[in-house]
């Protein structure tokens, strides 16, 4: 038997889990509030493999009785993402962030996975990261272009996810069979300034070796090439895991870091 349970109920579960985290666990508080949005599991999703990648797995794939699907943005604090900002190479300190809170994520998942379950619905997700084609350097599960069609952010040049609390954090995902209906936080078509006819382009200038461009976006194949030579071959990085392929560059101390830029 089933019982009632609404995107506030989860969104309440969601944000307890991430603020009592650390305490929890002893991890050091690098994280602000969370947030999350949900989205029927529609025909809306079956547009995924023509704006990410190819083979892209569309919810009903994922879990053939998914009603909902469910994406969550937990965002950094301010103080390392100032941190980041120094000089060309990512500080280890980012590195570690992009380690915990991959781990913080899965297990966020696992336990939102079993809070559906105990009140009767099943869930599929998939890892926060990592999940993507080596040589096309494309997720089969986007979290980001699911959060896309949900409501929970939009695009930048730089191809980073601007959520209400800025870019400057990390995405996970699930379907689930509870029906929990369309609960965005975004409904503007575009939140970056440039996209909106502003000027900015910070992202751009802020990459240190130009992989960011205003005509293209992101040059995936040199954004790659760096975030793998910053894991082997600094002293910053040294010891982390060999998945923590990191930068940040574009993401920190721009007019998006934090918040949905205005004018």
């Amino acid at each position: 038997m089933t019982r009632s349970v609404t995107s506030g109920d989860l969104r309440g579960f969601i944000e307890k889990y991430v603020n009592d985290y650390p305490k929890a666990t002893g991890e050091k508080n690098i994280w602000m509030s969370p947030l999350a949005v949900t989205a029927k599991a529609d025909s809306r999703f079956d547009i995924l493999p023509q704006i990410a990648a190819d083979d892209h797995v569309l919810p009903k794939e994922l879990l053939a009785t998914g009603k909902s699907v469910i994406v969550l943005f937990v965002p950094f604090i301010k103080q390392l993402a100032k941190e980041n900002h120094k000089g060309d190479i990512p500080c280890r300190n980012w590195g570690l962030a992009y380690e915990s809170t991959n781990t913080l994520i899965n297990k966020l998942t696992g336990q939102i996975k079993l809070f559906l379950e105990d009140a009767g619905y099943m869930s599929a997700l998939v890892p926060a990261t990592h999940n993507f084609d080596h040589k096309k350097l494309m997720a089969r599960w986007s979290h980001k272009h699911l959060g896309y069609i949900a409501g929970l952010g939009r695009f930048g040049v730089n191809a980073q996810f601007i959520t209400p609390s800025g870019c400057a954090g990390r995405l996970g995902s699930l379907v689930t069979e509870a029906d929990l209906g369309d609960s965005p936080l975004v409904m503007e078509k575009e939140l970056c300034l440039h996209k909106n006819g502003h000027k900015c382009l910070v992202c751009v200038r802020r990459c240190p070796i130009g992989a960011v461009s205003e005509k293209t976006g992101i040059d995936r194949e040199k954004c790659w090439a760096r975030l793998k030579s910053n894991l082997m071959e600094t002293q910053e990085l040294t010891g982390l895991k060999e998945t923590t392929h990191v930068c940040g560059k574009c993401q920190v101390v721009v007019p998006c870091s934090f918040k949905i830029p205005k004018v």
